[in-house]
Order: structure tokens, then sequence, then C-alpha cells
């Protein structure tokens, strides 16, 4: 390949990656504009950034064997034009179903362009230009998480939030035909072929267990259907394992599981995805709604934590090269993440924002120490013919823990807004519309609410709810710090250095490209 045409493959893949990553963050700060121009509800909120994290989590892996098979380059544009139309089609959405309908769609186009991309880059690249290329396509996941809630804010408030959307239509279209232009085609000429018992039976249970914990409030915990789906979920994992544990070719090498070091990082991916990331929905409802920030403003007071994620990450590389262990970095990481929501929580309803500041710094330092770090311990524990399957399963991890983190918190988020505020209002005319106002609170719709209320008592149910939502999340704050230390506890005893297969600490060059 000539030396034009590789770095013409680099920019198309970084197109790709770059639309689904922004997709991850750039929808949060716009949640409580679609919230109020959809009439949607708190567990619609949940279901539109779960609905991309499901199908990008469950379909990840499946797509890379999908790739082997009929070409990596065609997949990858294939998932180019899906993620494209379902942009359009999020865009143009009338109502919440077809918002996480298309948000679903989106997730697949996403999981096929995230699973090709580093094969991709791989065919086109060798030597030390492969190295380089690799750190390109980390420092721009980096900084698509970080610009995301800015890039929201921006388009939200200048546009309207359809166009956190459409503006990948076009950006999709012109990759699609760069694609096709300059980047050649690559398969595995042996390939295994597609898991299908393993995709289905673990996309079922993913799909029970974060229906189950989204809607147990709602319809009782101890209900025939949330029962049902926690004990479908329990069944499709089991049937899971046992169909990866008896596949010649599984999607999901639970065999790599039998290195400590590989299971600590799987855990450290699900951790840091389930007590952090999980949480932006939740700390961008209070800043919009109970702070009453619009959505660029909301976006501008995130970006202490996601520059120091951003500058920490390649200062985090240097020092791992020097030997520092690779673990010290994954769990001195998670204790910043849960010493800055320490830091976070004793939010009030008549806080201001810089409450959340040391907070956001110290967090964001632990999120930069760790994404690089994750990587090596990721593929650099593995043979580098397995690195593959080991980069796509901590992914997968991560995609999971965003998944069932939100629904998880969602469920004690709303029970202890739904309980506040049914004390508060005990005795008062307003005692039996507490469930009505619960839910409102939740999804940020208070003061639209509030009209209906008698002026007079109008300024004591706001405050009552608003209350209720800062003490909520102040819960969220609290039980995401203890995940966090137990997770920091579990990186420290699994992570080896023993474990890595390479020199030094074994990181292949595949490692930065997670950065």
């Amino acid at each position: 390949m000539d030396s034009s045409r590789k770095w013409w493959t680099l920019g198309a893949v970084l197109i790709g990656v770059f639309m689904l990553l922004l997709d991850i963050t750039v929808v949060n700060v716009a949640l409580p504009v679609i919230r109020s121009d959809l009439h949607a509800s708190f567990t619609d909120l949940q279901w539109v950034i779960d609905a991309y994290a499901l199908t990008l989590a469950a379909l990840l892996l499946v797509s890379g064997s999908f790739a082997d098979m009929i070409g990596r380059r065609k997949v990858f544009i294939i998932g180019l034009v899906l993620f494209s139309a379902a942009s359009a089609a999020c865009g143009a959405a009338q109502s919440p179903l077809w918002l996480i309908l298309s948000r679903g769609v989106q997730g697949i186009g996403g999981a096929m362009l995230f699973a090709t991309s580093l094969a991709l880059i791989a065919q086109a690249f060798t030597g030390r230009d492969r190295g380089t290329a690799f750190g390109i396509w980390g420092a721009t996941i980096g900084a698509a998480v970080a610009i995301g809630p800015l890039v929201g804010g921006a388009l939200t408030d200048a546009l309207g939030w359809e166009w956190i959307f459409f503006v990948n239509v076009p950006i999709g279209v012109a990759a699609v035909f760069l694609t096709l232009a300059k980047v050649d085609e690559s398969k595995d000429p042996h390939p295994a072929g597609i898991d299908w018992g393993g995709a289905i039976t673990f996309t079922a249970a993913l799909f029970m267990l974060v229906l189950g914990l989204i809607r147990g409030n709602d319809e009782g915990w101890g209900s025939t259907l949330i029962v049902a789906l926690f004990a479908g979920t329990l069944v499709a994992l089991i049937a899971f394992i046992a169909i990866e544990l008896r596949q010649e070719n599984p999607m999901f090498e639970l065999k790599l599981f039998r290195n400590p070091s590989f299971g600590g990082a799987s855990v450290v991916a699900f951790v840091i995805s389930s007590a952090m990331f999980s949480l932006f929905l939740y700390i961008t409802l209070y800043v919009e709604s109970v702070l009453g920030y619009k959505p660029l403003d909301a976006g501008l007071r995130f970006l202490p934590l996601t520059v120091v994620s951003f500058f920490v990450a390649p200062l985090t590389g240097r020092l791992a090269s020097k030997g520092i262990p690779v673990r010290v970095f994954l769990s001195g990481g998670l204790v910043l993440v849960g010493i800055g929501l320490l830091l976070m929580h004793g939010v009030k309803a008549n806080s201001s924002w810089t409450t959340l500041l040391a907070g956001f710094i110290v967090a964001g330092a632990g999120i930069g120490a760790i994404n690089p770090a994750l990587a090596t311990a990721a593929v650099g524990v593995v043979e580098p013919q397995r690195s593959g399957m080991a980069s796509g399963i901590n992914n997968t991890f991560r995609q999971v823990g965003i998944a069932t983190g939100i629904a998880a918190l969602g469920a004690v988020f709303q029970s202890h807004i739904t309980d506040k505020i049914a004390k508060g209002l005990a005795g008062t005319p307003g005692a039996s519309h507490a469930g009505d106002l619960a839910r409102a609170t939740a999804s940020g719709a208070l003061n639209q609410v509030l009209h209906s209320v008698p002026q007079q008592a109008q300024a004591q149910v706001g405050q009552i709810a608003r209350s209720a939502f800062s003490s909520g999340l102040n819960t969220l704050f609290l039980i995401s710090a203890v995940v966090a230390f137990a997770g920091a506890l579990l990186g420290a005893l699994f992570v080896r250095e023993r474990d890595f297969v390479a020199s030094g600490h074994g990181a292949p060059q595949e490692a930065a490209a997670h950065a």
C-alpha cells in the first residue's frame, strides 16, 4: 500500500470512530430538552442512552466475526451507512419510542465501526507507522469523549437537539465515499464463523437485566414481570456460558478469564463505566433541571473533568513506560474516581455548580490514569494473536457497565426521590400527587409540572422536589464511590505484572489505541 493510501485509511477510520464515541457523550446534555420536546419519561431518558450502549455491547464481538468473513472494509461501510441513516432517524424522531429504536440501530452501526477500526489500521500500517497510527486513534477517542458535552450543548442551544444527530449524516456520507475510494479490503483467510448461539443468549440476558432494573420501581420488585425478567436473565446467562464453553470458536472466549489479570482488567472496565460514566446522565439532569443551566453552559461545566482526563492519559502512558506497574494506574485511578465522587457528594438544591468542581478534577485525573493502563492490561496479558478478542471483550465490559449502571442507579434514584417527596408532602393536599411529582422530578420536568400546582404551594413543593433530587444524586455518588473503591481493590488483587506475555508491560502496540 502506498503511503498516501494508508493515511487516507486512517482518516476514514478516525471519522467513523469519532462519530460513534461522540454519540456516547454528546446526547447527555440534550436529554432535558429532548424530554421536553418529546414529552419523555424518566424511563425513556434511560433508554435513550441504554439502547445505544446495549446494541453496541451485544454486537461488538459478532461484528468482528462478521467482518472476518465478508471483509472488514465492507462491514465498516455497512456500519457507516447504518449509523448515518439511524442518526437521521434520531433527529427526525417524533416520539420517545421512535428515538429509542433509532438509537438501537445507531448502536448496531457503531458496533460495526468499532469492531473493524483497529483491524483496518493494522492492515494498512506496519512498523513504526503502525504505532503512530494507533496513537492517533487513541487520541481521537480521548478527544471525542472530551468534547462530547460541549458539542452537544452548542448544537442543542444553537440549532436544536435534532442536530446532534443530523450532523452525523453528511460526515458519514463523506466517510463512505472516502472508504470506497481509498481503503483496501481485507478479511481473515480462515474465518471462524459467527457464534449465533452466544450472540443471541448474551443479548437476551443483557436486555432482560436492563429492562428489569428500569421497570422495577413502576412494576414492583416482587411482581411477576420483574421476577420473570431476572429469572430469564439467569437462564440466558447460564445458556450463554454453556454455549461458549462448548464452542470451538466462541465469540466471547471465557478461557481468557483463567488469567487473573485479564479478569481484573475486565472488572475495572465495567466499574469505571458503571460507577462514573453512567452518572453523567444524572449529573446533567441536576445541572440543567435543578441548577437551571442551558445545554451549552452545562457542557462547559463538564470541561474540567474531560480536559483533565485528556491531558492525564498521555502522562500515564509515559510513566508506565518507565516501569511503574499497570495495576498502580488501574487501582489508583479508581481510587481517585472514588475520592472525586465523595467530593461531589453534598450537593443541594441551591448549590453552585462549583460544588462539583473539585470532584470533577479528581475524577477526571482518575479516568485519565485508567484508560491507557486498561488498554495495556486488556491486551498485554494474552498472546498477540488473541489481542483482538481481548480488546473486544474489554470494550464490551465498558458498554455493559454503562447500560447496567444507568439502569441500576436509575432504580435507586427514582425510589429515593419518590420516598423523599412522599414524606415531604405527607399530610398536605399534594400528597395524592406525590408519585406523579416524583416521576417528573426524576426526569427533569419539575418546572413544567409545578405550573399545575396551586400558586401558593409552588414554592414549598418545588423546594421539596429539588431537595429530593439533590438527596437522590448524593446517594448515587456514595453508591458509585463504594463501587469504585471495590473495583480498585479487585484490580490491585488480580492484575499482576507476571501475567503480561511480552517484555516490560507486555503491551502490544494496539494498547495505545485505547488510550
